[in-house]
């Protein structure tokens, strides 16, 4: 047994090295794109990503975990079984592509692009190759291939940095470039640098397209679907609910004419919560193999409940160090990008609480109740959609950081309760609650110390309350039952 779990946190780590890479770089290009972007062109990228995530999940038709059910079956053929998947997928996405290509004029005109049909066609590229690549993907983690995985995805980051960074920074381009983006930097620069990854990723996983066996299986592959295409639908929900404030501003922003400058400053702002996201993305990378591995184990549910304290412990940490510092953070935004910076706080709550619901929502997991992931995750959907169409014409990006906070909040709950019927874990609410409330006291003196003139003399200050905070919640988590 020691062997298969060794390699499985090997695995695991390399997965999680390039995903959280590809994070750090994403946030690394926010100075760039706050310095030489309006915040309308912001704005327009952040809106065509957001519809970019919804129609991945939908074209890849949720076959890649479709295909790991399908292939690790005794006797199964996972050449066949990945090279039909490939093949659904390859028609989904091409249909999708022609439809861009085709309409890309009307669509650019529709969203008020007009002149920037290059900018759908790109658009549907990336759709269109990560789609297929998701199922190359998906064979070399299947294979344990994760050293080739990750080398893949490092030089697909890397591209889409180098690109960035040519197209915004080099000087003297020469001119067939403008032929492909427009001569002067706006939205068209990094959706057509995702698109040159996208192209050197799927040359990369030529081999692995090679491999394959595409001799169609009618009867193969209308199981996979029939298995495949629920978790398609259920996926959904999740995406959209992390997307929906975004692709609202359009109808429902304050102020209509200026939405995009508007929805560039709120996620030029969303984007310094990445400390956080980062942080939640490395457990859950860690966490969900530990808490598997450990189901069976004597007194796991108590061991699961500290591991929740400890959680919220160190998040609420970061939270305050992001707070007490976000003088020198914001510095990373242009100057045009800083009004916003007020839902930081909200947005780093919010997701705490995204992290807690990822801890409670082991239960449904690990007593097989998955379905219910459907019916918690539209819950809070629903929240969602009602707080941004109800109060973002009033208050604009403010509701759509509490939007996320409530949604958050109402699912933790959701999940706790029926966690309480179906697999109880004896989580310490009282020492979380403790720990919220001096989190709370802590932010309240970071609001006395900001009208600390001397930025020094703030800082030192608030270095000190950090450290303050930080042993109060070591001594609460260590004493935690």
């Amino acid at each position: 047994m020691a062997n298969p779990l060794k390699q499985l946190a090997g695995e695991t780590a390399i997965y999680g090295l390039s995903t959280i890479l590809a994070r750090i770089i994403n946030f690394a290009l926010v100075p760039i794109y706050t310095r030489v972007l309006t915040q309308s062109n912001f704005g327009v990228v952040t809106e065509l990503m957001s519809w970019i995530g919804v129609f991945q999940v939908v074209l890849v038709l949720g076959l890649e975990t479709g295909c790991f059910k399908f292939a690790s079956r005794e006797g199964a053929d996972s050449r066949k079984v990945f090279g039909n998947a490939f093949a659904a997928v390859f028609c989904s996405s091409a249909l999708m592509l022609a439809v861009t290509l085709a309409f890309a004029t009307p669509i650019s005109s529709a969203l008020g692009y007009d002149g920037y049909e290059a900018v759908i066609k790109y658009m549907g590229g990336i759709l269109a190759l990560d789609a297929i690549t998701a199922i190359l993907f998906a064979k070399l983690r299947q294979e344990h291939k994760a050293l080739k995985f990750a080398v893949i995805k490092t030089v697909k980051i890397c591209t889409e940095l180098g690109t960035n960074l040519y197209l915004f920074l080099a000087p003297g381009k020469p001119e067939w470039i403008y032929g492909l983006v427009s001569a002067t930097p706006d939205f068209s620069y990094p959706i057509f640098s995702i698109f040159a990854s996208c192209v050197l990723c799927t040359v990369l996983l030529a081999g692995e397209f090679f491999s394959l066996s595409y001799r169609i299986d009618r009867k193969l592959l209308r199981s996979m679907l029939a298995y495949s295409l629920p978790l398609m639908v259920a996926a959904l929900p999740g995406v959209i609910n992390d997307l929906l404030d975004r692709m609202l501003f359009r109808w429902f922003d304050t102020s209509s004419e200026q939405w995009r400058a508007t929805l560039g400053v709120y996620q030029a702002a969303v984007k310094l919560s990445v400390i956080m996201t980062l942080f939640i993305q490395m457990f859950r990378y860690a966490a969900e193999p530990f808490f598997f591995q450990r189901a069976a184990d004597r007194g796991s549910k108590d061991l699961y409940a500290k591991v929740m304290t400890w959680f919220v412990a160190f998040c609420c940490f970061i939270l305050l160090g992001v707070v007490y510092y976000i003088d020198i953070l914001d510095l990373l935004l242009g100057r045009d990008f800083r009004s916003a910076v007020g839902v930081v706080p909200i947005m780093l709550l919010a997701y705490i609480l995204l992290g807690m619901l990822f801890n409670v929502n082991m239960w449904y997991k690990l007593s097989g109740r998955t379905s219910m992931a459907i019916y918690i995750t539209l819950i809070g959907l629903g929240v969602t959609a009602v707080v941004n169409v109800v109060f973002m014409p009033v208050f604009s990006y403010w509701a759509s950081a509490f939007g996320h906070l409530l949604s958050y909040l109402v699912m933790l709950v959701v999940s706790v309760v029926l966690g309480n019927k179906y697999y109880r874990i004896p989580y310490n609410w009282r020492t979380i609650f403790l720990i919220f409330a001096i989190t709370g006291i802590f932010f309240a003196l970071s609001l006395v110390t900001a009208d600390i003139a001397s930025l020094w003399l703030k800082l030192g200050i608030n270095t000190v309350l950090l450290a303050v905070f930080g042993g109060a919640a070591y001594l609460l988590a260590k004493r935690s039952k």
